[in-house]
């Protein structure tokens, strides 16, 4: 499945818009990160638990995606985004969403 930000798959032409695609999930904070976080906070610096927190987060949220125009009949995903909200106090949701199309 080929995945771009943009409108158009380089060397290839879309023939067919299927429609929306999307992907998402909703995950949570636990104690022992939020714990590590503190510490950084008060150090400085990346924290990182959060950071693969949320990497995590994307790449489930694209594998949705992508399951999503497969089941669709899709050759790509053209103008990928992603948006992030949150939820509730300690939970975030991740959204990837595009257009599916068919390439020639």
């Amino acid at each position: 499945m080929i995945i771009v930000t943009t409108d158009t798959v380089a060397g290839k032409e879309i023939t067919e818009h299927l429609g929306l695609v999307r992907g998402n999930t909703i995950r949570a904070r636990n104690i022992g990160r939020d714990i590590l976080a503190k510490f950084k906070n008060i150090t400085g610096g990346e924290i990182e638990e959060y950071t693969k927190l949320l990497g995590e987060a994307r790449e489930q949220a694209i594998d949705r995606m992508i399951t999503d125009a497969e089941r669709l009949g899709a050759d790509a995903v053209v103008s990928v985004r992603f948006s992030t909200s949150y939820v509730m106090a300690q939970a975030a949701e991740v959204l990837a969403y595009g257009t599916a199309v068919k390439l020639k």
